[in-house]
């Protein structure tokens, strides 16, 4: 293998390592067609100790609504984060129909995990060509994994959902769940996630261009 395919290879990894989020699961109703929507409000449903990250995760997503065209508010700034308790069904929906919201896309933390995640010694990712090119550096390299001491770090993982109903006939058009492990931080987790869903909305045609 040339060196510039060695580092080509090297920086592909790098780069897939960077990113914390993955869609476990998507669907679509077989019916949705793709329609000019007036206001999607972004909901997000996190508990209130993770505010700043409700905020930050609705505020990235209605980013990414709005690259697209998209008129779309943040339910929090908008109604404060608890505008919809003790209301029914209807009630909710006419007030956001009084809004002129008649699109609603919702942000839920599911669930979030932490442990504690044991990290071998001199664990890392090394390209065939280098590892086995050279004995030495063959050796050094194993040698430095296996008796290289190992230590266990904290790690959280995020299980998300979001759906997207069209408030006009209070129908579900998608559906998404993902999950985030250990991002560097909120304002990255919310970065990574919005664009990921509204891609992912947009490869399914759930959403278009406006």
């Amino acid at each position: 293998m040339k060196t510039n395919h060695i580092g080509t290879f090297i920086l592909a990894i790098v780069m897939l390592g960077c990113s914390s989020s993955k869609i476990t699961s998507s669907w679509k109703a077989p019916d949705a067609t793709n329609k000019k929507f007036n206001k999607v409000m972004v909901v997000g449903l996190i508990k209130e100790s993770d505010r700043t990250l409700r905020e930050k995760m609705e505020q990235h997503m209605i980013g990414d609504l709005k690259e697209l065209g998209y008129n779309a508010v943040s339910a929090y700034e908008v109604y404060g984060p608890k505008a919809f308790n003790n209301l029914d069904e209807n009630a909710v929906v006419e007030k956001l129909k009084n809004s002129n919201v008649d699109a609603v896309v919702t942000i839920v933390l599911l669930n979030k995990e932490k442990e504690n995640f044991y990290k071998a010694g001199g664990m890392m990712f090394t390209p065939y060509a280098s590892r086995y090119n050279r004995f030495w550096g063959y050796y050094t390299t194993l040698y430095d994994r296996i008796y290289s001491p190992g230590y266990y770090a904290p790690t959280t993982k995020y299980f998300w959902e979001s759906n997207f109903y069209d408030l006009t006939t209070k129908e579900l058009l998608y559906s998404v769940q993902t999950q985030s492990f250990d991002p560097a931080s909120s304002e990255s987790l919310a970065h990574e996630y919005g664009k990921m869903i509204v891609a992912n909305m947009v490869k399914k045609s759930v959403l278009l261009k406006q």
